[in-house]
């Protein structure tokens, strides 16, 4: 397959074609024709001028259509951590993110798909042998290809406007993005731009430099307008407006504007929501009335739709305001030489300005053949294209090039500037990415359209079928034996399943899940993306219902209140119909691992684990999780039998061990606890992957034990930063600090601003979940930081149902223990304690907000009251700590 062309259009096909073959395991010989040094960055991404912006935000220029933050992220990793989706990135960098998104397309699909790059230009294409299509190159060669895509994007204008004599002028600058077009420019030479588009706005900012006056020229004498600098959503049109001849069309969309900027005191959003029909709007025009469009609406349409970024306009209006930019409305009549050796234009208004340089500006061509190319020239002559509407571009069968017969004879394809005739919307990278989808799916349909050889899949430990073959499976059944294991690096053998199998959308909404919830080094967004993709191609029912239900846990972050309970109630549905999906399962049930579902209490868990037993026939993975369950029930001895059982099978079982380890803590065996955990933590459970979890379990046998050094001791050695970080360092380091607090078992500083400081700021103050959102208010409670925890009950006010009513009143609790005051604390902390459940967890983690309630009623001086909530403890289980502090209390 060749692709003619290697800039951004290019590439993004080239990016689809790889990664889709890789999936469907296709494979493909595809050959890029292009003459440029790098591929990706074509004439728009080439420009090293760091003023060059992008004109849209980075949250509009992802790769992928399915993927909008992939763009972000990928700036975030290359050194530029603050950035929005809100900001103009420079164009030379988003060159270099087209570069290195196609590279790693490219090595991902090896062994599918082989790549190679023609240094040269193709200058035709002729029908081969046996439907196939033959392209001439430039260095005299052909390449012979079953397939073409033709991705040359915008023509070359041809500066018809230009007057013989300034065309035949060595002061005319025909292309100026040519590399040293502009090196002939001296340095207080006075230049004309002719045009004011984006073109010329760009070159302003280049040629701008004091003594130097830059005069740009267009018909309108319009500037494009800038981009919000703080952008509103878009506001969608008034139905029914495909129905409306065009006059009337125009007429409502002139109101829908003028209403927009009333309500708003914007028209921007107006326009942003009209952006999605376009298309659709303009292909239900007559030819009559797209002319009369080009005729007298598409200047002011460009100028509003083509924006600057907020900063070029503000270097442009300082510009102007000095005078180094002038802008003139009116067209060039004629030139002649000056005196100086410059030129002399005569405008058609009688004006005269007098430059050394005219540089063209008016931007690229209507037809395709606009620039003299060779290619479409021949294409065009010969018949095997037609011109599109009005003679703009070419016609196309969603990208299928239609012949002067208007037919789809053969493996022919266009995307972006091309088919800008026929659809209008097509040369920004959002049009441009969806084009370059749909044209590989296109090339690949007739690869992958007979029928598939059926053979008996592999399956994972517990009998379900996994669509992949053998290789990826093992490695996908080594990394759910690390999940419900609770081993470390579970991660690694997903990813090496979707390294051998790129397609196998299990292994990527594992990955995805696991960088979700248990903070593994992926890119979330990413992986679910493929996983997306991969089980649309090549998934069978139970495996599109986790990834529906991974999907939906993921999105509850971004949607806000209610998604957490629509991806609850999936994931219970899921477990329902495939009850022996023991990576679901594990999800289910709040243990170590996940935080598994919120609104599962003890008793909705406990009928979740009973209604899945059939399907494990007492597996020890099932067994310690009912082991767990149980003893959130109260069934301490029960729940102690059933972990032990399950370590017998398998000693390694982390469920088992954590089940086990809150019996011994519930029961009161704290020095039987204590010792065995901090044996097993030695030994098996070097390769544990939450180490830091069950060494918070021992220094709670130690609190209650009432030994403050061995719990300084034990924080220092395995729960300071740089032991631990992200989530776990929030729920368990900096859980036992607060608790030590404020027990008094630590007195002096208490160094939770170092555990702040090795979690992420975003999940400290905006945590997805209510389990995560209880740990971020007591650690900002610790910290003193009252600013921080009234920001975080404003997110959670704006959140799922629990955050905002668990998590909100919470926070305003200890806003009032920061506040000392006692009273307000003692009342709202008590009220809090029977829905407590609802956040997810132990009932030995939640137990923090009673120690907190605990040292408010002493500090208010309601003994009495703490007194009897230290006897209730006690008559639970044993503890000396919770003895002293009764004995503390007198009489």
């Amino acid at each position: 397959m060749a692709i003619v062309g290697a800039g951004a259009a290019g590439a993004l096909v080239t990016v689809q074609l790889c990664e889709a073959a890789a999936r469907r395991r296709v494979p493909l010989d595809l050959v890029l024709v292009d003459p440029a040094p790098e591929a990706g960055r074509g004439t728009a991404y080439a420009t090293t001028v760091p003023e060059h912006r992008l004109n849209v935000p980075v949250g509009g220029m992802s790769c992928y259509p399915d993927d909008p933050g992939h763009f972000r992220r990928w700036l975030c990793r290359h050194g530029e951590s603050t950035v929005t989706a809100a900001d103009f990135a420079s164009r030379y960098r988003y060159g270099s993110y087209l570069a290195d998104t196609l590279g790693r397309a490219v090595i991902r699909a090896h062994g599918t798909v082989a790549v190679r790059r023609l240094r040269t230009r193709a200058t035709g294409c002729a029908d081969g042998t046996g439907g196939r299509l033959e392209l001439r190159l430039a260095d005299g060669g052909t390449l012979t290809a079953d397939s073409v895509v033709l991705a040359t994007g915008p023509a070359t204008g041809a500066a018809g406007w230009a007057p013989a004599e300034l065309s035949a002028s060595d002061r005319f600058i025909p292309h100026p993005w040519k590399p040293g077009a502009l090196d002939v420019v001296g340095g207080s030479d006075d230049v004309l731009l002719v045009g004011t588009g984006l073109t010329a706005v760009d070159l302003a900012l280049v040629l701008d430099r004091p003594g130097r006056t830059v005069h740009a020229l267009s018909r309108g004498g319009l500037l494009p307008q800038p981009h919000a600098v703080a952008p509103l959503p878009p506001v969608p049109p008034p139905p029914g407006l495909d129905a409306l001849p065009f006059h009337r069309l125009r007429r409502e969309l002139t109101r829908h504007f003028a209403a927009t900027r009333r309500a708003h005191g914007d028209w921007r959003p107006a326009l942003d929501g009209l952006r999605p029909e376009i298309v659709r709007l303009w292909q239900g025009l007559t030819d009559d009335e797209r002319a009369e469009f080009l005729g007298r609406d598409a200047t002011l349409w460009n100028v509003h739709r083509h924006r600057m970024a907020p900063s070029t306009a503000e270097t442009v209006a300082r510009a102007r305001a000095a005078r180094r930019l002038r802008v003139h409305a009116g067209r060039v009549a004629a030139v002649a030489p000056g005196e100086d050796g410059g030129l002399i234009v005569s405008l058609a208004d009688g004006r005269t300005v007098r430059v050394a340089w005219v540089v063209d500006c008016t931007g690229p061509g209507l037809r395709a053949d606009a620039g003299g190319d060779p290619l479409w020239s021949g294409l065009l002559s010969d018949g095997l294209a037609a011109p599109g509407p009005l003679g703009i571009g070419v016609s196309t069968d969603g990208g299928r090039l239609l012949d002067a017969q208007r037919r789809p004879e053969r493996p022919l394809f266009t995307l972006g500037a091309p088919r800008r005739g026929e659809l209008w919307e097509t040369t920004a990278i959002p049009e441009i990415r969806a084009q370059a989808k749909a044209v590989a799916d296109a090339v690949l349909a007739p690869l992958t359209a007979g029928p598939r050889s059926v053979r008996r899949r592999p399956t994972d430990q517990f009998g379900l079928p996994l669509s992949t073959h053998a290789a990826a499976a093992e490695a996908f059944r080594c990394g759910l034996a690390r999940v419900i294991t609770v081993r470390a690096k579970a991660a690694e053998p997903f990813a090496r399943a979707t390294r051998l199998d790129p397609g196998f959308a299990l292994g990527h909404a594992a990955l995805a899940l696991l960088g979700h919830e248990c903070g593994a080094d992926v890119d979330v967004a990413r992986e679910l993306a493929d996983a997306q993709r991969s089980v649309r191609e090549r998934g069978d029912e139970r495996e599109r219902s986790f990834v529906d239900v991974v999907t939906r846990r993921i999105g509850a972050h971004e949607a806000g209140a209610g998604a957490a309970g629509d991806g609850d109630k999936a994931l219970v549905d899921h477990l329902g119909r495939f009850p022996a999906d023991a990576f679901a399962l594990g999800v289910a049930v709040p243990t170590i691992a996940f935080s598994g579902v919120t609104d599962l209490d003890g008793t909705r868990a406990l009928d979740l684990v009973e209604r899945t037993a059939p399907a494990y026939d007492g597996h020890w993975f099932h067994t310690s999780l009912l082991a767990f369950v149980r003893q959130e029930q109260g069934g301490i001895e029960e729940a102690g039998e059933l972990a032990r059982a399950a370590l017998a099978a398998q000693p390694a079982s982390g469920h088992a061990v954590h089940a086990l380890a809150h019996v011994h803590y519930e029961s009161g065996e704290h020095l039987t606890g204590r010792d065995w955990l901090d044996g097993w933590i030695g030994g098996r459970g070097r390769g544990a992957v939450h180490r830091a979890h069950f060494s918070w379990h021992v220094a709670l046998h130690e609190l209650a034990l009432d030994d403050s050094a061995a719990v300084r001791r034990r924080w220092f050695a395995q729960l300071a930063p740089g032991q631990v970080s992200g989530v776990r360092a929030l729920i368990d380091s900096g859980s036992l600090l607060w608790r030590a607090r404020m027990s008094r078992s630590w007195t002096g500083h208490v160094p939770v601003d170092g555990v702040l400081d090795a979690v992420a700021r975003d999940l400290v103050e905006r945590p997805s979940t209510a389990f995560t959102a209880l740990h971020s208010a007591v650690a900002l409670t610790a910290a003193g930081d009252l600013p921080a925890l009234r920001r975080l009950r404003t997110h959670a006010a704006g959140a799922d149902p629990v955050q905002r009513e668990v998590v909100v009143p919470l926070c305003g609790a200890l806003e009032a223990v920061l506040e000392e005051e006692w009273a307000t604390a003692v009342r709202e902390l008590g009220g809090l304690l029977p829905s407590l459940r609802r956040v997810g967890g132990s009932a030995a983690q939640r137990e923090v907000i009673e120690e907190t309630l605990l040292y408010t009623l002493v500090e208010a001086g309601q003994h009495d009251t703490a007194r009897r909530l230290l006897e209730q403890r006690l008559d639970r289980r044993a503890s000396p700590l919770d003895r002293r502090r009764l004995a503390g209390l007198g009489l």
